[in-house]
């Protein structure tokens, strides 16, 4: 890949796997230092910091803020710019999910998604504007989904949540339409990632099918094309919309899904 990043600073909230994972190493592969953000174990996750570093030949760095305490973010924010040098890329990635009717939710579930899923974004673009600003350049993506553009039953906070990412996006993309920055959301449909195998296997287990099974049905019920968007090319995705190319591109929301949002 051309290293169309080299010198950018990223900082990628809930990079320790999944999604938040295959983009930060997109971005490295593009050149670009890499703050990663998550829980885990702590030696696995200084495997995957050194392995960036090593194999991309970038900096890299890891804090451990919890993205529902805005005093945590204003924290993460200011550890990336002093140990990278300065913040360009901030890909709003960190996001949990519970299912369950309106009537029945959970309120501290309810609370702890929208905190996460969209408070969060709202306070790591808060933080990080006056160092894009001072930069004169800066890129904006917030991992939204196609429950950003959709709903499902029994989803109410995600939904909620995911929609109003896509809202501060736009009002994000339009206060910054002449500073040199952009924001974008990018809406993925069915990603395989380890949070998702576990919902598969549970489904195979309890319904007696194969795991090949269980996938085909859950695709099935919202995916046209029943395949899963892998975290790799969303990564892709991520890097044009931080690459000069993408510099006019600003305040819309990219969809991902195979077809879910078109039906």
């Amino acid at each position: 890949m051309t290293q169309s990043l080299k010198g950018r600073r990223a900082l990628v909230t809930g990079s320790t796997s999944g999604i938040g994972l295959g983009i930060a190493r997109a971005l490295a592969a593009a050149g670009a230092d890499i703050m990663l953000n998550g829980f885990g174990d702590a030696a696995e996750i200084e495997t995957i910091k050194a392995g960036l570093a090593r194999e991309f030949g970038v900096k890299t760095g890891y804090d451990g803020a919890d993205m529902s305490k805005p005093e945590q973010i204003e924290a993460l924010v200011a550890k990336t710019v002093a140990a990278l040098g300065g913040l360009d890329i901030v890909v709003n990635n960190a996001g949990i999910q519970h299912t369950s009717p309106v009537d029945q939710f959970p309120v501290d579930k309810w609370d702890a998604i929208i905190a996460i899923n969209l408070s969060s974004s709202f306070h790591t673009i808060r933080a990080a504007l006056p160092a894009m600003r001072q930069g004169g350049w800066g890129r904006i993506v917030n991992i939204a989904s196609a429950h950003g553009l959709v709903a499902s039953a029994n989803k109410s906070a995600y939904v909620a949540a995911k929609h109003g990412l896509v809202g501060l996006t736009k009002v994000v993309a339009l206060e910054t339409a002449n500073d040199g920055i952009t924001c974008n959301a990018i809406c993925p449909g069915w990603v395989l990632t380890p949070l998702v195998q576990k919902q598969i296997d549970a489904r195979a287990k309890n319904e007696g099918i194969t795991v090949e099974q269980a996938e085909l049905d859950l695709l099935g019920e919202k995916q046209p094309a029943k395949r899963f968007t892998t975290p790799e090319q969303l990564g892709e995705l991520a890097v044009f919309l931080c690459s000069d190319a993408a510099a006019n591109m600003t305040g819309s929301a990219y969809s991902m899904d195979g077809g879910w949002t078109a039906q």
